[in-house]
């Protein structure tokens, strides 16, 4: 097929760059220097939640990030009073594990009442140890202007569980608690 053959094209596709630039009278790449900024013009603002620095500068959050903080706020304080409120009964732990005991509704009674405290301990630790790590992983992503509310949640549940799983190690280590609970479940 020749180029008389060949049918004329009709958006530039047999066209070579030059000569679009030449259709659209666009001067060569090279040939194009940025022009200079007027002194007097101002550069371009920056929208005032772009960073946490532009933040800071402006005195003010934007009304998401204020919901945010509030949130996390809102969520590690309740942590914290958690921790305060409970940290008691789980280092005395052998009131702790009878009303476990009592509340699963089996009739029995820990063997050695005090061999749960060290446990109750490490409870208390690590969820005092836990809300320190998440405070301060929410401080720090709230710096670099990161959304932090779901930090405080699941660092709450991760921590609580953990701490909840160690509670319930020395109960379900008893043998009389643990065949009166199956002797329950049994029938």
């Amino acid at each position: 097929m020749s180029d008389a053959e060949r049918a004329r094209p009709q958006y530039g596709e047999y066209a070579t760059p030059e000569e679009q630039r030449a259709r659209i009278k666009e001067p060569e790449p090279w040939m194009t220097a940025p022009e200079p900024a007027a002194p007097h013009e101002p550069a371009p603002a920056t929208p005032a939640s772009a960073s946490p620095a532009a933040d800071a500068a402006s005195g003010g959050l934007s009304r998401g990030r204020l919901v945010d903080r509030v949130a996390t706020m809102v969520l590690l304080s309740y942590g914290l009073l958690n921790i305060i409120l409970t940290a008691p009964a789980m280092i005395d732990y052998s009131a702790y594990a009878q009303q476990v005991i009592t509340g699963m509704g089996v009739d029995a009674a820990l063997s050695d009442p005090t061999s749960g405290q060290p446990w109750g301990v490490a409870a208390v630790v690590l969820l005092s140890l836990g809300w320190i790590a998440t405070a301060a992983l929410c401080w720090s992503m709230a710096r670099r202007g990161r959304v932090t509310w779901w930090i405080a949640l699941v660092g709450g549940v991760v921590f609580t569980f953990l701490s909840g799983m160690l509670m319930i190690v020395p109960i379900m280590n008893d043998p009389a608690v643990w065949n009166a609970l199956v002797e329950q479940v049994a029938g």
